[in-house]
């Protein structure tokens, strides 16, 4: 009877674990902490490829909050541009694709470079 007692209280802490750790992501200390004031935010994801991404990000807080255009592929992660947030990429509200040429076409031509 003994042996049956051990076992019972073992599988029961083995199932108290995974109830433990559901419990405690659902905690809002531990959601607080994940997400708090400056973490990162995804703003918009655009898949190109299968590998290949175009990731907007929010860092910072308050008046230092950035904006940060990512080129994300399977082997590297590189900022394409950096912008003020919610700053708008064309002033025509209907041609977002000619507003990411034209981004694109100046992140091509390189830093430093004012050419449209």
């Amino acid at each position: 009877m003994n042996g049956f007692t051990s076992l019972l209280w073992f599988a029961a802490v083995l199932a108290a674990i995974p109830l433990a750790l559901w419990l405690l992501r659902r905690s809002p200390l531990v959601g607080a902490a994940l997400t708090g004031p400056g973490a990162p935010r995804t703003v918009s994801v655009l898949a190109l490829s299968p590998s290949q991404r175009l990731v907007t990000v929010e860092v910072g807080q308050g008046e230092e909050r950035l904006w940060l255009v990512l080129g994300v592929t399977a082997q590297s992660i590189r900022t394409l541009h950096t912008m003020a947030p919610g700053a708008p990429l064309s002033a025509a509200p209907g041609a977002p694709a000619a507003a990411f040429s034209q981004l694109l076409g100046r992140l091509r031509q390189g830093p430093g470079s004012d050419a449209p």
